[in-house]
């Protein structure tokens, strides 16, 4: 996001009108913010039901990202058709004809 040169800019900057002690109080704060936010990130991950979520975008048709995977989408249905009749055909047990 920032080079090194524009951090240094922005801390000369933040010193001279600020004061070093009011910058560091105010690295301080930002920095347990971050730490908060984190944790925060982590605790509504940890909540989420991930198998269930899993299991919904596999059933849910591949949405293209890009111009070109619409393109290659629009023009090869058919081998998707077909890796799809593979799949079912290995996740189905095999019968015993004999």
């Amino acid at each position: 996001m920032f080079h090194f040169v524009d951090l240094v800019v922005i801390l000369v900057i933040g010193l001279l009108i600020a004061g070093p002690k009011a910058l560091q109080s105010m690295s301080r704060n930002a920095g347990k913010g971050v730490g908060q936010a984190k944790a925060v990130k982590d605790k509504v991950l940890a909540e989420l039901p991930m198998e269930e979520i899993s299991e919904i975008s596999q059933k849910i048709p591949r949405i293209p990202l890009s111009p070109q995977q619409a393109v290659q989408m629009l023009l090869t249905p058919e081998q998707e058709k077909n890796k799809e009749k593979e799949e079912r055909k290995e996740s189905s047990p095999p019968s015993s004809a004999e």
